[in-house]
């Protein structure tokens, strides 16, 4: 496994850097807030490349597919220093660029590629995929852009909407059906007057937003439980108020189903409740994340109760920049 160590400029000139995905935003982050975090460390400038490959060959395995295959415009020279990449759709082309770049350009892809591991010279994996090797950095979660300094910035924005709302202000992050999870209309409609309990039995203010995934028939049974309530439920329309919340809220209840939901909101070093959902299959990998997350001290099973704690906020992704740029230095 690749330790981490204090980071030093590596030359005098900006590293090249480009974060390569197929572009959907939950991708496109986790490579973005890796660039951005090397950035903070070292001077830098980032560009954005995105992946796609025409319909025919999408579902090829990734050995199988070329350059030529490609929907997007190709990716020529000069190549960057850094190659931060994630998801599946980047792998062919993670995968060559050394040689492209006559090893000139160091390769950093996040999750695990379970394809051609050893051509990376590094790879950014959750813990709590279990994945090992020589070029294996592991961190909590998955790399994400959230930071303090952003947050913060942020909040403004939002303060004559949240601002007036009595404390404590609870952020409500509301995931969605994925194959591990289910969330049923009962299910929510059940979260919903949990949630509603514990905010009315506190005095204190709702701030709830929904993801992408999260399904119409929960959403409207949520939404017609705790309209009542004092706060914010987000509708999707306006800009997204979630560096608002995080930053006004006392407590963040997050549902189980997301591990960057849940790794982000420990990044805040604000108490976070997680929301059961309903498991489809066996849940070893999100077990190990919740583990890791309660063992340091951020989070909690939700029990109805907004006790509140402290603990250290996570910078994982920050740990991961420091280790990018030693194995830049030494390899």
């Amino acid at each position: 496994m690749v330790g981490a160590a204090s980071a030093r400029p590596l030359s005098p000139n900006p590293l090249a850097i480009w974060v390569v995905s197929d572009g959907r935003a939950g991708i496109e982050n986790q490579a973005l807030g890796l660039a951005e975090a090397v950035q903070r460390l070292t001077p830098a400038e980032i560009t954005i490349k995105h992946i796609r490959w025409r319909p025919i060959f999408d579902r090829l395995p990734s050995a199988l597919k070329s350059p030529a295959m490609l929907a997007s415009a190709p990716l020529t020279a000069p190549w960057p220093d850094l190659w931060i990449a994630t998801g599946r759709a980047t792998l062919p082309l993670s995968a060559r660029v050394k040689a492209w770049s006559g090893d000139k350009t160091f390769v950093v892809q996040t999750q695990d590629p379970r394809w051609a591991n050893d051509r990376y010279d590094l790879i950014v994996a959750p813990a709590h995929d279990g994945l090992s090797g020589d070029n294996v950095f592991e961190i909590t979660g998955s790399p994400h852009r959230i930071t303090p300094q952003r947050i913060a910035e942020a909040a403004p924005a939002f303060a004559d909407r949240i601002a007036p709302l009595p404390h404590p202000r609870i952020a409500v992050l509301i995931g969605g059906k994925s194959k591990a999870f289910d969330l049923t209309e009962a299910h929510a409609a059940d979260l919903a007057d949990q949630i509603a309990d514990a905010v009315r039995a506190s005095g204190g203010a709702l701030m709830l937003t929904f993801s992408r995934r999260t399904p119409h028939a929960a959403k409207a049974a949520m939404t017609a439980r705790l309209s009542d309530l004092p706060g914010w439920i987000w509708d999707g329309t306006g800009d997204n108020p979630l560096f608002g919340f995080l930053h006004f809220a006392d407590h963040i209840l997050v549902t189980e189903d997301s591990a960057n939901m849940a790794a982000e909101a420990a990044s805040t070093g604000k108490p976070v409740h997680v929301l059961p959902m309903i498991p489809l299959k066996s849940g070893d990998k999100f077990a190990r994340l919740h583990d890791d997350l309660q063992s340091r001290g951020a989070t909690r099973p939700f029990d109805g109760a907004l006790d509140g704690w402290t603990y250290d906020p996570l910078a994982e992704t920050d740990r991961a920049a420091h280790a990018v740029l030693e194995a830049m230095r030494t390899r």
